[in-house]
């Protein structure tokens, strides 16, 4: 690789992964474990998180998330996303890829971590209605509402730029049910028909609502403080990541669908960036390691 392309390479891992080299310390546990783990190398969880796509589902994510004005407060009142924004990106990151590719025991671990974070958000906001209401990013609402955009974002982003996933898409969102039910997700979604219908009955309840927060939120992941030479790239991708929200979502974050063909665009981006990253990440490689050492099958549980 030319001398660019390295150094692009690296900031693009410490990026995603808080490491240049792109394997942080929690790898370790991952090869580490001492079972193949909630999911194993034949799953649709694999397939989906191993995938490049993740990169714009993240983003797709974190704008549907804003949408609900309680999640919107805890991370307005807590989250410290202006001042380390890449900081609260890796720590998401740790988590969704230990669950994914670590062994059962180190994913509770990782789960019951995220959940003690959970437990010190706390607070009030106004709903949808002007009812002021006390909230905590332990309560199962919130949670449902996080899971919910996470696992619609994560398949709507790889069915658009991955490859088949095993099983299809009821595989995946009925296997992520289990990573909801690590963190107190109750009684999650398991079919892609149960995940548009919840996802749905949110809006039709009038629980979502567009407000300055959401609008300082929405500017700040349209232009977050990355580095120049990742921008270009980056912009396609937001733009890609806004082309895969139903409009009426669209509409609720007062953005527009660009008419340049930003979906076979945002494609070729992610072909570019696979050709620099290689075809598998060093925590799926060290799961893989795990599993051949410990000889047990890679089935889905």
């Amino acid at each position: 690789m030319s001398r660019f392309t390295d150094t692009w390479r690296s900031h693009l891992l410490s990026t995603l992964s808080g490491s240049s080299d792109g394997r942080p310390h929690w790898v370790d546990r991952i090869e580490q474990g001492s079972d193949a783990g909630f999911f194993g190398p034949e799953s649709a969880s694999w397939a989906v998180h191993g995938g490049l796509p993740t990169m714009v589902a993240g983003i797709r994510a974190l704008l549907l998330q804003t949408l609900h004005p309680g999640a919107m407060a805890g991370v307005h009142d807590w989250s410290r996303y202006r001042e380390d924004p890449l900081g609260r990106l890796s720590g998401t990151i740790q988590w969704l890829i230990t669950v994914t590719f670590a062994d059962t025991a180190t994913a509770r671990r990782e789960s019951a971590r995220v959940g003690a974070f959970h437990e010190r958000v706390n607070g009030t906001y106004t709903d949808a209605a002007g009812v002021v209401r006390s909230y905590s990013a332990s309560d199962p609402d919130l949670l449902a509402w996080v899971h919910i955009v996470f696992t619609d974002s994560f398949l709507a982003c790889h069915s658009l730029w991955g490859d088949p996933i095993p099983g299809g898409a009821d595989a995946y969102v009925g296997e992520w049910a289990q990573a909801g039910e690590l963190v107190g997700v109750i009684d999650p979604p398991r079919s892609a028909a149960e995940l548009a219908d919840v996802l749905s009955a949110y809006r039709s309840a009038g629980i979502l609502r567009y407000d300055e927060r959401v609008a300082e939120a929405v500017r700040f992941i349209r232009n977050p403080p990355l580095r120049r030479s990742m921008m270009p790239a980056y912009r396609v991708m937001f733009a890609g990541a806004v082309a895969s929200i139903p409009a009426e979502y669209r509409e609720l974050l007062g953005l527009r669908r660009s008419r340049l063909p930003v979906v076979g665009a945002t494609g070729l981006v992610l072909g570019a960036v696979r050709r620099v990253l290689g075809a598998s990440s060093t925590s799926e490689d060290a799961a893989r390691r795990r599993i051949t050492r410990l000889g047990e099958p890679a089935s889905s549980r």
